[in-house]
């Protein structure tokens, strides 16, 4: 009777065993099916309709100060504005362009007057249009240049 009972004993042992690996096979299954989708989730999230986002450029231009339009005496403004790009390809073209980009800023502003940019409303006008400008090709039959927005980093009327 022992040989039987140590018969048993050890097939308990081996049914015990071969319970703990296939628990350990099933946790460790989940974990890397969790670990796949966690990255595939990610990895989503970085693309839009399919292709992979790039994260957007920022280029500081230098200040602008500028004469406004005479309405009580004389009035000045001094602007810092910083263009968020579609990306540094975007932002190394308007650096090409800069004179240009600058010339079509300072005859935006300069025909201003400060009742016209005076409340935030205003100021997101303002900031439309200078996009709008920005935005037009530098030659005739070119696309539209690739800055998503006009930001302003400092705004002072004097």
């Amino acid at each position: 009777m022992t040989s039987k009972a140590s018969t048993q004993g050890k097939e308990n042992k081996e049914t015990k065993s071969g319970a703990k690996k296939l628990i350990l096979i099933i946790a460790s299954a989940v974990l890397l099916l969790g670990a796949g989708g966690g990255g595939a989730a990610w990895y989503l999230s970085q693309t839009q309709g399919g292709v992979k986002q790039k994260p957007p450029a920022f280029l500081s231009l230098e200040t602008f100060t500028v004469n406004l339009q005479s309405e009580h005496g004389d009035q000045h403004l001094q602007i810092n504005l910083t263009l968020k790009m579609e990306d540094i390809v975007a932002a190394d073209l308007i650096k090409l362009h800069m004179p240009e980009v600058r010339n079509r800023i300072l005859l935006l502003l300069s025909g201003k007057s400060a009742s016209q940019i005076a409340t935030v409303d205003d100021k997101k006008k303002l900031a439309a249009e200078l996009l709008a400008e920005i935005r037009r090709p530098f030659w005739e039959n070119a696309p539209e240049h690739a800055v998503q927005s006009v930001l302003f980093a400092s705004f002072v009327v004097q």
